[in-house]
């Protein structure tokens, strides 16, 4: 795969209104390769772990994006990680940098694992992906999740998949 590339999704006309439909296949046992890839990134309060202003940090970072037109056609990943219990950050795929947000570069090389289901799985697959780049002679360095939809549209769509991203 390309440096600074992830599957194309079709971000035009969801069928919800909100988020595609996800498909896993170009997604789970991959790497992906990042080299100064610019992101935007968002921070929420949490409560072990649990975002408490989740909705808010979208809304606006989100809002920042799209009318500064930063926002990638084809392009879409937002990564999440807890540096600790009680903060989260989020990180924005972008084309090019947002004046008045917190524009990072990432680097690294990262292996990825989909799973689905819900969110209180994520100890689970924390686990499971560090055992996965393990068994692929990998050590991980540190642990994103790319969770694909919205809460009302995994609902609607029956599904909810989340991409692990093992940074090695």
């Amino acid at each position: 795969m390309d440096t600074n590339r992830v599957p194309v999704q079709d971000m035009s006309a969801p069928e919800t209104g909100c988020c595609p439909r996800f498909d896993p296949t170009e997604w789970d046992d991959r790497e992906f390769h990042f080299r100064d890839k610019l992101f935007v990134r968002g921070k929420t309060a949490n409560f072990l772990h649990m975002p408490l202003n989740m909705k808010g940090m979208m809304t606006k970072t989100w809002g920042k994006i799209q009318a500064a037109g930063a926002a990638s056609p084809d392009q879409f990943v937002l990564l999440s990680c807890d540096p600790s219990p009680w903060r989260g950050e989020h990180y924005f795929w972008v084309d090019k940098e947002v004046e008045g947000l917190d524009n990072v570069r990432l680097s690294g090389d990262f292996l990825t694992k989909v799973f689905e289901g819900p969110f209180r799985d994520a100890g689970k697959w924390a686990k499971e992906t560090e055992e996965f780049a393990g068994a692929r002679g990998r050590q991980m360095n540190r642990l994103f999740f790319y969770f694909t939809t919205c809460p009302k549209c995994a609902e609607q769509y029956g599904k909810n998949y989340v991409v692990a991203f093992a940074q090695v």
